[in-house]
């Protein structure tokens, strides 16, 4: 007995080949599309803060909130610390520009698009 998934919905899990993803019709395993993914957490607020703690006195300016994969994330980070003329790296999800740069940064992230808010005092 042959079947065709509907147009609009279709199979999304089968016994024999576990879950399937919804837009190429694949097993998640050998998915194509990658849209199987789960979706980063976040509110779509981007969170700009100043932090010194742990670091011997000097500040780092901190971007929380980012709902990017981790290599969308890595080519944002590199772009903002170039813009900064300073270091930086991504730790957990969290990207870190080294300096005071809280003003530049949210600036650089409203020109991207992102609805952001500056926390911390």
């Amino acid at each position: 007995m042959n079947r065709r998934a509907p147009a609009a919905g279709g199979l999304v899990y089968a016994t024999g080949l576990g879950r399937m993803c919804p837009q190429c019709r694949q097993p998640v395993a050998r998915c194509a599309c990658k849209a199987a993914g789960p979706a980063p957490p976040g509110d779509g607020i981007v969170r700009v803060s100043r932090e010194t703690k742990g670091r011997g006195g000097k500040a780092v300016t901190l971007v929380r909130g980012l709902a990017l994969d981790a290599e969308t994330l890595a080519a944002l980070g590199k772009r903002l610390r170039g813009a900064c003329g300073a270091g930086g790296t991504v730790k957990d999800g969290v990207l870190e520009v080294q300096g005071e740069h809280v003003e530049r940064v949210m600036a650089l992230l409203q020109q991207a698009g992102f609805k952001v808010k500056r926390t911390g005092g």
